[in-house]
């Protein structure tokens, strides 16, 4: 039975590091605020100029290429997961692609949000398993800082993101009990405004029913971004804390859990938990809730705060890097976020 293994794993962390004390001044909150509600010690920021979601990506995949013993011209497909890519179009797989001199090989992007990396582990897993290719770069990477609100308006959402990337490289393996045993994916968009970013976008909230003919041609200028939209401070992402913790410490146990029991399995089995570093309280929930040791979970908010679609990735590779993730081991990857989706895939190391 052919099943897919991570053949190499990458990360990349910006230099530039911004404590909790940092963004006082920016806005009114505290390093005692900040990591009470969140874990949160410090993140990265990427530069300005020179880092992008895509730039980021790279070093990460570098690595994971490297480490996975080829080059990237042996790689056949890519899929790269981020809710920020360098342009609205196209993507940042392509981009990747052309950085790293690829063949001209397909690319494919994934806007899950929090999840993305599973989702995206998820379709690079199936085709592997169909034998479509042999080599896949799957990337996480997030540039938030440059879309953030710094001011106390924004403190709620700002003082959580940081910017960072992570990369596995995919391959079939035949090898028994090794490889991704199962993977997951949900969602549910009942509650879809709860925690987005609503602008720019294609949604009618700002406009008029009027024909589009009896648009001055200001109006028509503003139709995609406006400067109301500026004005009122409606281009940064929105969301209600609480209501998504509320949802987030359910449905995180539920899908590992669900995980285990396709593989008729528990959670004493785990010997790795790599959650999304969304909130450490969150994932001490789920810890408690599943009965898992310190030794079982690994949590690295505290450093890098929540780096959306390359949280678990960064994670995977340096719980890998320390040590802490050894042959044969049991390995559960989860995520919920956006959307609402919500995934864990179950792998053997």
């Amino acid at each position: 039975m052919t099943r897919s293994k991570i053949a190499g794993i990458g990360m990349y962390v910006p230099e530039h590091v911004v404590t909790n004390n940092d963004l006082k001044k920016y806005m009114d909150t505290s390093d005692e605020w900040i990591q009470e509600r969140t874990g949160i010690q410090e993140r990265h920021y990427a530069h300005r100029t020179k880092e992008t979601t895509t730039t980021m990506g790279v070093e990460a995949a570098t690595i994971a290429i490297q480490r996975a013993g080829i080059t990237p011209q042996d790689i056949d497909f890519i899929v790269f997961a981020t809710l920020c890519p360098d342009y609205y179009f196209p993507g940042c797989g392509v981009l990747v692609q052309r950085a790293m001199k690829m063949k001209e090989i397909g690319a494919l992007d994934v806007r899950n949000q929090c999840s993305g990396f599973v989702y995206a582990l998820s379709v690079a897993d199936q085709f592997i398993k169909t034998g479509m290719y042999k080599n896949i770069l799957v990337i996480g990477s997030e540039k938030h800082s440059f879309g953030l609100d710094f001011s106390t308006r924004g403190r709620n959402v700002s003082v959580i993101f940081g910017d960072g990337a992570g990369a596995v490289v995919l391959q079939p393996t035949e090898e028994a009990n090794r490889g991704i045993l199962s993977t997951h994916l949900h969602s549910d968009g009942s509650s879809a405004e709860i925690l987005a970013m609503y602008n720019p976008g294609t949604h009618a909230n700002h406009w008029t029913e009027k024909p589009l003919a009896t648009f001055d041609e200001a109006e028509i200028a503003q139709m995609f971004m406006s400067h109301k939209m500026i004005d009122n401070a409606e281009l940064f992402p929105y969301m209600d804390g609480p209501a998504v913790f509320k949802k987030a410490v359910v449905k995180f146990p539920e899908v590992i859990v669900e995980s285990l029991k396709a593989n008729n399995l528990t959670a004493k089995d785990i010997n790795m938990l790599i959650p999304h570093q969304a909130n450490l309280r969150i994932s001490q929930f789920v810890q408690q809730h599943l009965g898992l040791s310190d030794d079982q979970v690994h949590n690295n908010i505290q450093k890098y705060g929540n780096t959306t679609a390359a949280s678990v990735p960064i994670a995977l590779c340096e719980a890998y890097e320390q040590g802490r993730i050894k042959d044969g081991d049991l390995v559960c990857l989860a995520a919920f976020g956006s959307g609402f989706t919500w995934a864990s895939a179950l792998l053997r190391w």
